[in-house]
């Protein structure tokens, strides 16, 4: 079964057709935002699987990813390693300056872009990008300014949900299903 596109706006689903990046923010989207720490100052976030396979998804087919973080975080190297995301961006507090270089550095059109993001420091960003998106916990100004906010929290499956909107705008799913279930999937391939 594909995924069923009967439950999303066709305007949403024609934006999302022509998006080549996904650009997401990490506390709040990535992650649920709240900042744990052990004992020994250590900090810990948790990042939800089944948006990872989401994103390795979208880069069986081509999509480029990238993170931009106002905060700087170990972890967040970590993941994006683990992932594949080569465009991290980490102690951005001008986001955009940001998403300006990224652009400049894949020449990837800002309309092609998803951007998700949950706070005002997102919202230069959310304001010039092809597809904006944002999660239910979102501050009621950044909800105003985007195109969808998912069902899902951040950290909950977000991630996942804005993944399955772009395979389905581009029929991409039975592509990525096709290759997931090969008998010798990539060993690289871990959500």
């Amino acid at each position: 079964m594909l995924i069923d596109k009967s439950g999303f706006d066709p305007l949403l689903l024609e934006r999302a057709a022509s998006i080549r990046m996904l650009v997401l923010d990490v506390d709040g989207v990535l992650t649920d935002g709240s900042l744990y720490f052990d004992n020994n100052g250590n900090e810990m976030k948790a990042f939800s699987i089944r948006d990872g396979l989401g994103l390795r998804c979208l880069q069986l087919c081509g999509i480029e990813l990238a993170l931009i973080t106002g905060r700087q975080s170990e972890i967040v190297d970590r993941r994006a390693e683990q992932l594949g995301i080569v465009h991290v961006y980490q102690g951005r507090n001008d986001k955009l300056d940001a998403f300006i270089h990224l652009l400049e550095k894949t020449g990837i059109d800002e309309q092609q872009v998803c951007y998700a993001g949950d706070d005002w420091i997102d919202l230069p960003v959310l304001e010039r990008v092809g597809l904006a998106v944002t999660v239910p916990e979102a501050d009621k100004i950044v909800k105003d300014s985007v195109h969808w906010v998912t069902s899902h929290s951040g950290g909950k499956g977000a991630v996942r949900e804005i993944c399955n909107l772009v395979l389905a705008a581009q029929g991409l799913e039975k592509k990525v299903l096709d290759e997931i279930l090969k008998p010798n999937i990539a060993p690289g391939f871990k959500p």
